[in-house]
């Protein structure tokens, strides 16, 4: 394998928020009278911590277990996140649009893969039964999860990547050398029973001396420690629960949504590759 890199707050309280939101559906959402494994699509408009309003893709597969979300920035970057519940795996991928007057390639892809905690996101099953009361409106997350950094000092071996998660191929199939993850989630999937050929480590990893910042680097060809930043603006992380006197147990009635913002830090063999971390 090459080196890797080559190629808040509530704003009412929460019953108020609930009804003009998502609720349990129904009857059948959109995507699944085609047949029982048909994903659920649910298309939402949501409010960027920016400030732009831009359409959101939520897809649920009940039988796969898994949960994506795909949306696109102002400036024509493709954000995808992929929750695989069966195998404790969550994918992030960038499709940024290359600078081509700088030597770049029409788009650079990226892929991180991280721990799936069963607690950050609502269940699959969940997700395909949601629907929403107002198409127009403009989503807006009730809480702003703390951001998280995240450093990747491992590389995922695309060719084995299927042994990790199934989405894996499919997902990062423009990132084949720019798959990262970190040697904690790594330590965790081996103790699953995931194979050790899936993972390599990054040349920093043994490296004594750390790397500069790319935003510090001058030579585009010279290796350097580089940064992405990307945020999931909305999406449901909790089920909310209502009480009735008709019913004697609480019943699932509603999502909470939240936004959350992930930093990431990975080395790559050239600066060319890392444009876009200009700060000092």
């Amino acid at each position: 394998m090459r080196p890797p890199g080559r190629t808040g707050i509530p704003t009412a309280p929460p019953a108020l928020l609930l009804l003009p939101l998502l609720v349990p559906l129904l009857g059948a959402p959109r995507g699944v009278g085609a047949g029982a494994s048909a994903p659920a699509e649910l298309r939402v408009r949501v409010r960027l911590p920016e400030g732009q309003v831009t359409e959101e893709s939520l897809q649920a597969d009940s039988e796969a277990d898994s949960i994506s979300l795909e949306l696109h920035k102002p400036d024509g970057t493709l954000i995808s996140f992929t929750a695989d519940f069966k195998k404790d795996v969550k994918i992030f991928r960038a499709l940024i649009l290359g600078e081509l007057e700088k030597g770049q390639s029409q788009f650079q892809a990226l892929c991180f893969v991280t721990r799936l905690q069963h607690n950050e996101i609502i269940p699959s099953e969940a997700m395909a039964k949601l629907r929403q009361k107002n198409p127009r409106a403009v989503r807006q997350a009730e809480e702003v999860r703390p951001p998280e950094q995240l450093h990747m000092d491992m590389a995922v071996n695309f060719s084995q990547g299927g042994l990790l998660s199934p989405h894996l191929r499919n997902v990062c199939a423009e990132a084949v050398d720019a798959i990262y993850t970190r040697q904690e989630d790594v330590r965790f999937w081996l103790e699953q029973g995931v194979d050790s050929s899936v993972f390599e480590a990054l040349p920093t990893a043994s490296e004594p001396m750390e790397l500069p910042r790319c935003g510090q680097v001058a030579d585009r060809g010279k290796p350097c420690a580089c940064r992405y930043g990307l945020s999931l603006a909305w999406y449901p992380c909790m089920l909310k629960y209502c009480h009735s006197r008709d019913r004697p147990a609480p019943y699932k009635c509603g999502i909470r949504s939240c936004q959350k913002s992930y930093s990431f830090h990975f080395y790559v063999p050239q600066r060319q590759l890392c444009l876009w971390d200009e700060d000092p």
